[in-house]
């Protein structure tokens, strides 16, 4: 008789006994125990693992064990962990003082950076968080227009703030609490919800309620529902319908930016948006956010405007550093091209994988972003939006992620998050993961 595989929480008790014991310490002082709920295992069943240290590819668990890496603390590290050059500035700036609360020449070097990688960035605000940007961008949009409707997209993640956190996608979606408690009628009566990939939808809004739509709020490439792409039309239908009539259209880049390009998945698909929001690679590993724009939308700002927006530790000196030190180092070294055959690579792998396990998946894949979406039936559906992502044989995902963790591989815990991959993984890695996955799927 075969021996049944241990359940999830059998697993981080047996096989790695210090996170268990810390995880129980954490839910005595900590709600879930985890400080954000993408790390707490929801997705996927057991307990999550706790971590010591990272360098480059590699994390490294307290109990010992070494994985390779593929969320990157969810995107930031495209450098790696630890890449020498970002670790030399931040210790740079520790040298002379950890925040003044008071403006610095780092802030504009950084801003000099963004404004020169993003073409549709003309001035740049920063802030410490991806939700910070996206809220402050939705006031910005409101208090330019004067008017207060903004539109989102089912399964799009935006941050947690109240107006955002509708249809949400990211923890939201993997733990089927999109519409949080808290979030008041009065706040969400002004988000219009409408679905990916559906640009009659949002013309017929427009054609009935255009005058009073502020901001259209969209991923250009979705990460937080599983990766989804947006079809050319789409794309087409937000620019010209926005600016038709008199609304703002608001690329979400927290994800995608500096990531897909220098520029964001805006320079590599030819998106021309009124404002971006920036958060991850921005800082470097560090908490930073950032949104910017056309100068006659960003001039709104107090003080030089009247809509106000502010921060204590916006434009942290660690984090404008580190951020600083990650932007140059992709200007200076671009990485893209190597990292789009990297992820052919493992695409193919996983392809073929599937193919020979006889498993029926949908993999999506955008340069060093992709999701492997586990379907039931036989023919492979296309994941346009949240009403087929949201079809994922969720179970099977997570069969996939206990069998890859087994064999030293961390994959996001969770159907509906992209897994990403840096400059430091090579082909050995993505064979071997590939090698992983096909031994993981036939078993």
């Amino acid at each position: 008789m075969t021996e049944a595989a241990p359940a999830p929480h059998e697993r981080t008790a047996s096989r790695r006994p210090r996170s268990h014991a810390a995880f129980a310490r954490a839910k005595a002082l900590i709600p879930g125990g985890v400080n954000s709920p993408a790390r707490a295992f929801g997705g996927v069943g057991g307990e999550p693992i706790f971590f010591a240290s990272a360098q480059g590819q590699h994390l490294t668990d307290i109990d010992g064990a070494t994985y390779l890496d593929y969320i990157g603390s969810w995107g930031p590290m495209i450098l790696g962990h630890r890449h020498p050059r970002v670790v030399a500035a931040i210790e740079g700036a520790l040298a002379t003082g950890t925040t003044y609360g008071a403006p610095t020449e780092a802030e504009s070097r950084l801003a000099e950076l963004i404004v020169a990688a993003v073409p549709s960035i003309e001035k740049v605000r920063m802030v410490s968080s991806g939700t910070e940007a996206a809220m402050s961008a939705v006031r910005l949009a409101r208090g330019f227009t004067g008017r207060d409707l903004i539109v989102k997209f089912a399964g799009n993640y935006h941050g947690h703030a109240d107006s955002l956190l509708v249809s949400a996608g990211s923890s939201a979606a993997t733990l089927g609490v999109p519409n949080s408690p808290g979030v008041t009628a009065g706040t969400a009566k002004d988000t219009l919800v409408l679905e990916y990939n559906e640009p009659q939808q949002l013309a017929d809004l427009f054609r009935s309620r255009g005058d009073a739509i502020a901001a259209v709020l969209m991923e250009p490439v979705v990460g937080n529902m599983g990766l989804v792409v947006p079809t050319a039309e789409f794309r087409a239908a937000i620019r010209d319908l926005t600016r038709r009539h008199g609304a703002l259209f608001v690329c979400d880049e927290v994800m995608t930016g500096f990531r897909l390009a220098l520029g964001g998945a805006q320079e590599l698909l030819g998106i021309e948006p009124d404002l971006t929001t920036l958060g991850k690679i921005v800082g470097g590993g560090l908490p930073l956010g950032a949104y910017g724009g056309r100068a006659d939308v960003m001039d709104h700002i107090l003080p030089a405007g009247k809509v106000f927006q502010a921060g204590t530790l916006s434009g942290n000196p660690l984090a404008v550093a580190a951020g600083t030190a990650t932007l140059e180092e992709l200007r200076d070294h671009p990485p893209y091209a190597a990292l789009e055959r990297l992820g052919e690579r493992l695409e193919a792998g996983f392809r073929r994988a599937a193919a020979e396990a006889g498993e029926t998946v949908w993999i999506a894949r955008v340069g060093s972003m992709m999701t492997i979406f586990f379907q039931r039936g036989r023919t492979p559906l296309p994941v346009t939006g949240w009403q087929t992502a949201s079809q994922s044989d969720t179970g099977r995902y997570a069969e996939f992620f206990w069998g890859m963790i087994d064999r030293g591989i961390y994959l996001p815990c969770s159907q509906y998050e992209a897994l990403f991959f840096s400059t430091c993984h090579t082909e050995a890695d993505i064979d071997r993961t590939i090698a992983a996955a096909a031994e993981c799927l036939a078993s």
